[in-house]
């Protein structure tokens, strides 16, 4: 397993490297930090799964999520990936996209033995978690610097993998396109997350705006972040 791919990699949507390496047919499906479900939205849009639970660890965005109307075929719940409650072998697959490096340092290897427990044998655990590098990176990190977590949710998979709890079926890297309107879009949706509640100082507001607006384009704000999925089968 390898923290960072290559240079030169190909742009692509998680989802869609999820639907190229996995069937779900009427599989039962568990996603972990949903968030606000966008995923969860795709998922359900590009595949042939009936129903997901979606679990979300913040009562804010919980309670949003149960507010939506047009999603009757997503089930929302809210609990942690360390505490799943749900009983043994329930899932076909259990799906993470960009929230594993969310969930505290000391949990993580509890996260991953709680998926184990709640996978059927030979079900897939997937990991969409984005590579600390790019140029958003270099805007997040001014008021939020990943890179350690990001480095403990890799070396999590990795002792999860060598300890036999899971196999390591595919490892993918690749950029995925995050596109924002404008800086007020930016604040909302990533510095004020319900989840992260940063606070910043004026000085260093506009200091994190100034660096954005660098990234200005006829298209927008168009970032490419280096991703990588780990694609996990339980023993």
């Amino acid at each position: 397993m390898r923290l960072k791919g290559p240079d030169k990699q190909p742009v692509q949507n998680d989802v869609d490297v999820l639907n190229r390496l996995l069937t779900f047919d009427d599989g039962i499906i568990l996603e972990l930090g949903c968030g606000r479900a966008k995923k969860t939205r795709q998922v359900l849009k590009s595949t042939a799964v009936k129903k997901i639970i979606a679990a979300e660890v913040d009562e804010t965005q919980h309670q949003k999520n149960l507010a939506c109307q047009d999603l009757p075929t997503i089930e929302f719940t809210r609990f942690g990936a360390e505490k799943i409650a749900a009983w043994d072998q329930t899932f076909d697959v259990v799906m993470m996209f960009n929230s594993l490096h969310h969930v505290p340092t000391k949990l993580m290897g509890l996260a991953l033995t709680e998926i184990h427990r709640v996978l059927k044998i030979d079900g897939f655990a997937f990991f969409s978690e984005p590579v600390f590098a790019g140029e958003l990176n270099e805007v997040m990190r001014l008021f939020h610097d990943e890179s350690e977590v990001r480095i403990a949710a890799f070396n999590s998979l990795q002792h999860a993998v060598e300890h036999k709890l899971f196999q390591l079926e595919e490892e993918i890297f690749f950029k995925q396109i995050i596109c924002f309107a404008n800086f007020s879009q930016f604040e909302n949706h990533v510095m004020n997350a319900t989840f992260a509640a940063h606070r910043l100082t004026p000085e260093l507001h506009e200091k994190v705006r100034n660096k954005f607006e660098r990234f200005r384009s006829s298209q927008g704000y168009v970032f490419e972040v280096p991703h990588r999925v780990d694609l996990l089968r339980r023993n």
